[in-house]
């Protein structure tokens, strides 16, 4: 039972680090606490209840947890704190012992975060006289092992944004030798076709035009239900008044030919991938205990270009993890140099504890790690300058997105292009609208190209 009363005129704080799943689940939660009378507290507000929804993909999102935790804590003084996500599952004691926090919630935990807010209330009367009797509790909560993870915590909201963020899929069964997550989130699992489709009909019908898929491992859908990603697609292909889906990110051995193909000829699927690659050469994706091999990852590559030419690929790629030697990054180096791919995502590797990799010999210095990460950094700026320009000059639709009065907008192409709209010929009506832009040179920074408005936009769009 969930006293609705207690949360009548009471304010919230949130705060998400890491992925797009994280954001996504975090703006869920604001979205049911809100529906209880809870107001999104105003910048220098005090809050009630502050929720942080953390990472742990590196000690420094480990760290930058931490700092957050403190900090909400310190700006909100008697606040009910509540920490969730990855670092709390896999942390959970180091997270408790933090002065402030007033309940943790693990991964099966997190889905009745309402509950358990209400059952904190009903117990005393006031949230801040909880902590004492619930920090036992707390503690005892994430005891679960992975298999034990099971909770699929239902996710399909935009928050602030303007484009809505529908989960498809949690856990992961790969266990790469470098990664912490199928033990924060559990094994792969996933909700229904029709239920995921439901919700993609209520964000049309709260006039939502695009959908971007989030989960941990999206092409492993169907774990559960014995369904098929492929049939997921198509099924929300079909969705009215949504036009526009991107898939977050497709491991290269999940990203059949078949589904290339349908996203080709789609009516809603952009030509838009992200598909990690980790490395680029073969020694070191077999010490990761990777499904593919570089061959694999080209041939992918060469298959969305050869029937989506425009489409936009960003490449998620790890440096100096154990065993990649001088020769190893080279490798990597030269392959995506090669390749024809838009956009890098690089990061360092960090050492995460009770992963398999730590029993790898070879270890790289924080000093190469850095060189080789701004090497890599380097090739994705030249490569996606060079995809942008290609573009100057060309008309294309743009899906805009709210800015502050007096500032330019900015949105996204089909193919993911940033595109910036002048301050002077911003509208705030213009949110949320397709548009028929004309794209001019790239701006300043170098980030996003300008654009000009069509003559016929007032009478074009959607």
């Amino acid at each position: 039972m969930i006293d609705t009363s207690a949360f009548q005129g009471k304010t919230a704080a949130y705060f998400t680090l890491g992925c797009k799943l994280n954001f996504s689940e975090t703006s869920t939660f604001g979205k049911m606490l809100q529906e209880l009378g809870v107001r999104t507290a105003e910048k220098g507000e005090k809050a009630d209840i502050c929720l942080i929804n953390t990472c742990s993909v590196t000690e420094v999102a480990d760290q930058k947890c931490r700092q957050a935790i403190r900090r909400l804590v310190r700006q909100n003084p008697g606040a009910f704190v509540v920490v969730t996500g990855c670092y709390a599952q896999l942390e959970a004691d180091e997270v408790v012992s933090i002065e402030g926090v007033s309940l943790v919630l693990g991964s099966n935990e997190k889905a009745n975060l309402v509950q358990f807010l209400s059952d904190a209330w009903m117990a005393r009367g006031e949230w801040r006289e909880v902590r004492g009797e619930r920090n036992v509790l707390k503690a005892a909560y994430f005891r679960e092992k992975t298999k034990d993870i099971k909770t699929f915590a239902p996710s399909c909201s935009r928050g602030n944004r303007t484009r809505f963020f529908l989960k498809v899929q949690d856990g992961c069964d790969y266990f790469c030798t470098y990664c912490t997550i199928p033990y924060a989130r559990g094994f792969s699992r996933n909700p229904t076709i029709a239920s995921l489709v439901a919700q993609a009909e209520e964000a049309a019908q709260e006039g939502g035009k695009e959908i971007v898929l989030t989960g941990v491992n999206i092409g492993d859908f169907g774990k559960t239900t014995g369904e098929k990603f492929l049939d997921l697609v198509k099924a929300l292909d079909a969705v009215e008044g949504i036009s526009r889906y991107r898939i977050s990110s497709l491991e290269p051995d999940l990203l059949s030919d078949e589904l290339i193909d349908y996203c080709a000829k789609s009516r809603a699927f952009m030509p838009h991938f992200h598909i990690p690659l980790q490395s680029g050469s073969d020694t070191v994706l077999k010490l990761m205990h990777r499904h593919y091999d570089r061959q694999l990852f080209a041939d992918k590559i060469h298959k969305v270009k050869a029937v989506m030419p425009d489409a936009f690929i960003g490449v998620d790629v790890m440096v100096g993890c154990r065993g990649e030697t001088p020769e190893c990054f080279e490798e990597t180096y030269e392959f995506l140099n090669a390749l024809d791919v838009t956009q890098l995502h690089v990061f360092p590797y960090s050492e995460r504890p009770g992963t398999s990799a730590l029993s790898i010999p070879y270890i790289v210095s924080e000093q190469d790690k850095k060189l080789r990460s701004k090497r890599l950094l380097d090739l994705s700026d030249e490569k996606t300058i060079a995809f942008y320009q290609k573009y100057i000059g060309k008309e294309a639709e743009v899906l805009f997105e709210k800015a502050p009065r007096g500032k330019a907008m900015h949105g996204f192409t089909k193919n993911y292009i940033r595109v910036e709209l002048s301050s002077k010929d911003a509208d705030p009506s213009f949110d949320n609208q397709l548009l028929k832009v004309r794209l001019g040179d790239l701006t300043p920074d170098k980030q996003a190209l300008k654009c000009n408005l069509s003559p016929l936009t007032s009478l074009i769009y959607i």
